[in-house]
């Protein structure tokens, strides 16, 4: 049985709500930047695009390592002082890329980020729920996902301010990370509430009984990764810059992160499944759309808006696991959301590959909208 909200606290914990925002936009400034900026460097030392690839793969399996071990975790050690120590791991593991060479401590360094990163995400979600009253959680949810939002958009900046030949981009990022590490334990000590512990077993618990949880975090994976990856070659493909693609990147994030907090306004103030329903369908429309635009203003608009309604997706579920669920049952459901994105993003991004290769560049917004289109129709029976 999973265990369903019977109480919710009185008033917001705001030393813990603090404390949730400040950590995850680390982690996603963190992983902003390592993405691309690993990679770069990797390309200009000579090293081969097979390795590259599995270096990345070391941060995705440091990440789902992070999820199957979580209830352990939590069974040994407080969950706002793992948040803490994940801060703090993730910036060694930074400052490592920038003072060492040597290729296996850059494997062993990415996979740390990765679990840290996984780390923060599940215990942040469920802390913030835990801290939050329902009257305000959805908002309270719309700045969270903000912060994430921000951070993605903000951690590549580093790569222009700084370079990539010296490691200062890492160093820079290091040292931020370490001071909201620093920030967040000194807020420790006014929080009223803690991450709970989760229970052995609970993830598969948890899955079975809030499918269609599970499955708005999935989409929300599949159709991010999709934007991220798989539209930034299709622009290339049908004729636009590189530029252009790059810039459709930067608008889909920066809107997306000064609209969440309006969507946590909805989520408080209308039907939270209503909310879910409606973003999965204009996400659908938008993507179903872009093949038909000639204006590059109107795509921009228009994968802004795909932005804004995908990423929604996510502070959806985040509200509505808060609403329904309590205690370390909460960390079992941020858990599962973590490993459905996980599972989304490779069906994203090896899906969209492969539909340019087999079909056409065009096939890849036609199908992930179909395939946001049918979420929506199933959402719509089976009410999260």
């Amino acid at each position: 049985m999973v265990a369903t909200r019977t109480h919710e606290v009185d008033a917001p914990d705001w030393a813990a709500i603090v404390i949730v925002i400040l950590s995850v936009t680390a982690f996603a400034v963190a992983q902003g930047l390592t993405f691309p900026l690993i990679s770069l460097v990797l390309e200009r030392r000579g090293v081969a695009g097979s390795l590259i690839g599995l270096n990345a793969a070391a941060y995705a399996t440091g990440a789902i390592v992070a999820v199957l071990w979580i209830d352990q975790l939590t069974a040994r050690f407080r969950g706002n002082r793992l948040i803490v120590a994940a801060l703090f791991i993730c910036s060694i593991s930074l400052a490592t890329f920038a003072t060492i060479d040597y290729l296996p401590i850059w494997f062993i360094a990415r996979f740390l980020i990765g679990f840290c990163a996984s780390l923060i995400s599940i215990l942040s979600g469920a802390w913030l729920n835990t801290a939050s009253p329902d009257r305000i959680r959805g908002r309270i949810s719309g700045f969270y996902g903000a912060g994430m939002c921000a951070g993605f958009a903000i951690g590549p900046l580093a790569i222009p301010l700084v370079g990539t030949s010296n490691g200062s981009a890492f160093a820079l990022v290091a040292g931020y990370i370490a001071l909201i590490g620093f920030a967040c334990a000194a807020f420790t000590g006014s929080t009223r509430t803690s991450p709970e512990r989760a229970p052995a077993g609970a993830l598969l618990r948890f899955i079975s009984a809030a499918p269609i949880l599970v499955m708005i975090e999935l989409a929300f994976g599949f159709a991010d990764i999709a934007a991220i990856s798989g539209m930034a070659v299709y622009f290339v493909r049908v004729g636009h810059s590189e530029a252009f693609a790059a810039y459709a990147i930067t608008v889909l994030s920066l809107p997306t992160a000064f609209a969440q907090p309006l969507v946590g306004w909805l989520l408080d103030k209308t039907s939270r499944a209503g909310v879910t329903i409606c973003c999965g369908l204009v996400g659908a429309v938008a993507f179903l759309a872009i093949p038909f635009l000639q204006s590059e203003a109107a795509i921009l608009v228009v994968f802004a808006i795909i932005g804004v309604a995908t990423f929604a997706l996510s502070t959806c579920a985040l509200t509505i696991l808060g609403e329904r669920i309590e205690g370390g049952m909460l960390v079992a459901g941020t858990a599962s959301f973590s490993l459905a994105y996980s599972i989304g993003s490779v069906m994203g991004s090896t899906g969209t590959g492969s539909l340019m290769d087999w079909i056409s560049p065009r096939a890849v917004p036609i199908s992930v909208g179909l395939g946001l289109l049918a979420f929506t129709i199933l959402v719509s029976f089976k009410r999260p």
